[in-house]
């Protein structure tokens, strides 16, 4: 059997258990093919790049397969005719990664940091865009920049008053 990794992306309006319960529809239809579902993350609601039918967010869920390829394709078959599940992708990988995923790790990071106050700026010093030396300009006019002195203009051919 194929190994894969599977994402899918869930209506906002849902609970975390009516995902919970798509989950686990989903993990019936895959073992009812004779494969099974390891490891699920649920990486809760995030906010989407763009809109996807109407919705801003949406429940990411990844999941981990051991199925052959005719018990992946029922279920996404299924996630395609659901109005619950709004995206979902599936990725053939060698092996599962041990441990929890990149995204669950970033998170775990977030919580250990804390909030935006505790950041070190480094070198960089505060933002100010005031200091800088600009130098005298002067005084400037549509006629000091370059191309500026073009003469009279002539009327547009085909125009109300325009050369015919």
């Amino acid at each position: 059997m194929a190994l894969y990794e599977h994402v899918f992306l869930a209506r906002q309006d849902l609970s975390q258990q009516q995902v919970d319960a798509l989950v686990e529809h989903y993990r019936d239809v895959v073992s009812s093919h004779g494969g099974s579902i390891g490891r699920v993350e649920n990486w809760g609601l995030k906010s989407l790049t763009y809109r996807v039918k109407k919705n801003r967010k949406a429940y990411y869920t990844l999941m981990d397969l051991d199925c052959p390829p005719a018990a992946l394709n029922e279920m996404e078959r299924q996630m395609g005719l659901s109005e619950d599940v709004l995206r979902f992708l599936t990725v053939k990988v060698e092996k599962h990664e041990e441990g929890v995923s990149a995204m669950m790790q970033k998170r775990e990071e977030r919580s250990d940091r804390g909030g935006f106050g505790d950041r070190d700026r480094g070198d960089r010093g505060p933002r100010s865009f005031g200091d800088r030396d600009r130098g005298d300009r002067g005084p400037r006019s549509f006629g000091d920049r370059e191309g500026g002195d073009r003469g009279p203009r002539r009327p547009r051919e085909g125009v109300e008053g325009g050369a015919e």
